[in-house]
């Protein structure tokens, strides 16, 4: 095979020769020209085998959390008890939604705590009422005790633990039960979905029952008409899209379908088991033909359990880039779950999700939102 040579200056160099030979050449002082056609040769490399750019991501607009809070424009403020909100998060949380008409806040914990948490974040609570108790523990039960009277229709989490605060919430004597199980939803702004997503349960059921998913999927789907859904569409997540007796989850999603058909479920279009991709993804539900009005656009998730609840809504957290509004509902009233990872947008999406259940439970019969 004939040998194309380059002029090096000085000698020339074979693009045939072996690397030993071309590294030996590399080394003399004199072979710039080298170096130089090394570089046209990867230029040319990359501009032909250049793979295509991917687009940039999409950013989140936020449009979803938007329209929750244009819904609650018109509507009064709603009077909130705000639990121990004795950090800066959780002070300027509340009076972020005070500041927007969402809320009325009673800030129930220490009071020079309290102060002192204001004075931090820069805030002036001049005419805010503030009830002194002297520990969360005290300041949950307070809480409780101020919905039970009227005096407020939802509970704030401040800075306690949720534990502190739901125990007080759930307490047989003197809490805030009904008939339905407590239960939490997410509400989340995924970027690149066209809907709010309500994700359940997540933070409150550890390994809920089949009796205790029916209340789960009840309060999911309450949720949705109080968020103006035009159609609540609930997809009861699994592993995979068929049943199978030794997967638990896939049975009980079967079950929970069925009892919507014999109206033991009121009010949305159930469909499970459905894997995760093919309750979300058209193109997925298609592929695995599955022929149904909420595979493929699911707006409400209702998950296996707790742990892989937690870990979906913080993957489209982080990951996607969603925001979270977190709320429990089952209780007389709403409890406005936030955390201190949550954007501001965020805290005031929460606030804004319980001023529409409180709405809602205004405007429907007790019974329907028990």
């Amino acid at each position: 095979m004939p040998r194309r040579a380059i002029a090096t200056g000085h000698a020339a160099w074979p693009e045939t020769w072996s690397i030993r030979h071309t590294l030996r050449i590399l080394r003399r002082p004199d072979c710039r020209q080298v170096w130089v056609y090394l570089l046209r040769c990867n230029n040319r490399l990359r501009l032909t085998d250049r793979r295509p750019s991917l687009p940039p991501p999409t950013m989140n607009t936020h449009s979803k959390y938007q329209q929750l809070l244009d819904a609650c424009r018109t509507l009064p403020p709603m009077p909130t008890a705000v639990v121990h909100p004795c950090d800066r998060h959780a002070i300027e949380g509340a009076i972020g939604a005070a500041r927007l008409g969402l809320i009325s806040p009673i800030l129930v914990g220490p009071e020079a705590r309290i102060h002192a948490a204001a004075a931090l974040a820069g805030i002036d609570l001049r005419g805010v009422p503030i009830v002194d108790v002297p520990h969360s523990h005290a300041a949950a039960a307070k809480a409780v005790e101020l919905a039970l009277q009227g005096k407020v229709e939802a509970i704030m989490k401040g800075s306690l633990h949720t534990d502190e605060l739901m125990g007080a919430v759930v307490r047989r004597e003197g809490g805030l039960r009904t008939a339905r199980r407590i239960s939490h939803c997410f509400v989340m702004d995924v970027p690149g979905y066209d809907q709010p997503l309500i994700i359940s349960d997540a933070a409150v059921n550890i390994q809920p029952t089949l009796a205790e998913k029916v209340d789960i999927v009840q309060n999911a789907i309450d949720l949705g008409h109080a968020l103006h859904f035009p159609e609540v569409r609930v997809a009861i997540l699994s592993a995979t899209e068929t049943v199978n007796p030794k997967v638990a989850s896939t049975v009980e999603a079967a079950a929970l379908c069925k009892m919507a058909d014999r109206k033991q479920i009121t009010g949305g279009l159930l469909d499970g088991p459905l894997a995760l991709d093919n309750a979300i993804s058209p193109a997925a539900a298609s592929i695995k033909q599955i022929d149904s009005p909420v595979a493929g656009q699911a707006n409400v998730l209702i998950v296996p359990d707790m742990e892989a609840g937690n870990m979906l809504a913080k993957s489209l957290s982080f990951l996607a880039e969603a925001d979270a509004a977190g709320i429990v509902l089952g209780a007389r009233v709403p409890i406005i779950l936030t955390s201190r990872a949550d954007s501001e947008l965020a805290r005031l999406g929460s606030c804004a999700v319980a001023v529409l259940v409180a709405l809602a439970r205004r405007t429907a019969p007790p019974k329907a939102l028990a």
